[in-house]
């Protein structure tokens, strides 16, 4: 049975809410047990905190792909990740890789600039108009998830412009907590790296446990930061259930290839085989 249980934290009062107890409660249940526990005075500081089923761990072969029309948009990959974990870089180097075989055009998303997407444009990743820069203000993850207008429209204008086979879209740096809608990405790439310790892969998140290939970038700093490679292997295979990861060293080219291979395999899957050899 589901159950609402409350935390008090320095922001405020966080309300924590199992999948089941959301099936089970009306808004104007949930709204009553929220006032309950705080005063309506604070109502502001709130945080409210679910958790989600994690519906799309391991291979995508084992998740239901959604039907959708690729003419209207191509297949949508989307990377997302901590701040300073590499999407960018991996971004130019799936644009490298796939740009000779393939119609690619990339959505980059920063908070107030657009920085990322002149970093592709400068670096020679695709030709500057197959590039949009997108600036979500200061919640990056509401862009990817809860309000995917501001980069559907891109996405569809870039495939109505170039026919694109497929689109890679880079979130905003974020926390564990954020991950991409399926309503906007196909195929989800999430990408930590070693610098934040070896622990990073079993504090779970949506983008660990959920994503259909979980990269885990610069293992040749392992030994600087004292990260175990085998403890990360680990926890990452018991956290995915056994869905699929890479190590990389994306600057160096390191995995890349084989982070390519998957997001072809997947590419193969949603189109029924109809992938360009």
């Amino acid at each position: 049975m589901g159950i609402i249980t409350s935390t008090s934290t320095r922001t405020g009062t966080s309300i924590h809410i199992t999948p089941m107890s959301i099936s089970r409660l009306t808004n104007m249940s949930i709204l009553t047990s929220i006032s309950s526990l705080t005063n309506i005075n604070i109502l502001t500081s709130i945080i409210i905190h679910i958790r989600p089923e994690r519906t799309s761990k391991g291979p995508i072969h084992t998740r239901k792909q959604l039907r959708r029309d690729f003419v209207e948009r191509g297949f949508t990959v989307g990377i997302g990740g901590p701040v300073g974990t590499g999407k960018t870089a991996l971004m130019l180097a799936l644009c490298r890789t796939f740009r000779d075989k393939y119609s690619i055009a990339a959505v980059t998303n920063d908070i107030f600039t657009q920085e990322d997407g002149e970093f592709l444009v400068r670096n020679g990743a695709l030709p500057a108009e197959r590039i949009r820069a997108v600036e979500t203000g200061g919640c990056p993850h509401a862009a990817i998830r809860e309000d995917i207008s501001i980069n559907l429209g891109p996405l569809e204008d870039l495939t109505a412009k170039f026919h694109a086979d497929i689109l890679l879209c880079e979130s905003g740096g974020d926390n564990l907590a954020a991950n991409f809608s399926r309503e906007l990405a196909d195929y989800i790439i999430y990408i930590i790296d070693v610098a934040g310790g070896d622990k990073i892969p079993r504090k779970g998140g949506p983008g660990i446990t959920q994503a259909d290939l979980l990269v885990i970038n610069k293992t040749d700093l392992a030994e600087a930061v004292g990260a175990d490679l085998g403890v990360m292997r680990r926890d990452a295979l018991k956290m995915r259930d056994d869905g699929p990861f890479v190590f990389a060293q994306v600057k160096h080219n390191v995995g890349v290839k084989e982070v390519a291979d998957h997001v072809l395999a997947a590419w193969a899957a949603a189109t029924h085989g109809t992938v360009k050899q």
